[in-house]
């Protein structure tokens, strides 16, 4: 595929794109662990189909010593036993949030994720995944393109 914008030329043409989500993708970084971050920002790149962010988040994964055995399996964490109950949880809350369009966000759901985050967590958290759905929909709308090493 053709990038239809480069990334460069999209943050260009408008900045304050570029610096609001970036502003906003910090502050609710805060008080989670890079490494569950990483997991989130992927699983919901895996749904949205955005292989640009994919590509990024894992390799900051790898950055940060995840393991590339468990990025083998985000989008089957459910089917194995490599994440903690916190990560799966996280995992979980980030799947239901990005298919609100197909299914509404059950007390149960609200539930699983809220025993293993406080408040203040839970509230960055579900920031950081309206974060990368962002991200996603600027990513997928102009077909920016990962950048890999020569094959």
């Amino acid at each position: 595929m053709k990038e239809r914008l480069t990334p460069a030329r999209v943050y260009e043409l408008q900045p304050a794109l570029l610096k609001s989500l970036a502003v906003f993708d910090q502050a609710v970084r805060n008080g989670l662990e890079p490494k569950l971050l990483h997991l989130v920002k992927i699983r919901t790149s895996q749904i949205n189909g955005c292989a640009f962010c994919q590509h990024m988040h894992a390799a900051e994964a790898r950055h940060d010593d995840e393991q590339q055995e468990r990025l083998d399996v985000v989008a089957s964490w459910a089917e194995v036993g490599v994440f903690s109950e916190r990560e799966r949880a996280a995992l979980r809350w980030a799947e239901t949030l990005a298919r609100l369009s197909q299914h509404p966000v059950h007390d149960e759901d609200y539930e699983a994720v809220a025993a293993h985050f406080n408040e203040q967590e839970l509230v960055n958290l579900t920031g950081m995944i309206m974060a990368i759905n962002a991200w996603n929909r600027l990513a997928i709308s102009f077909r920016f393109q990962p950048k890999f090493k020569a094959l």
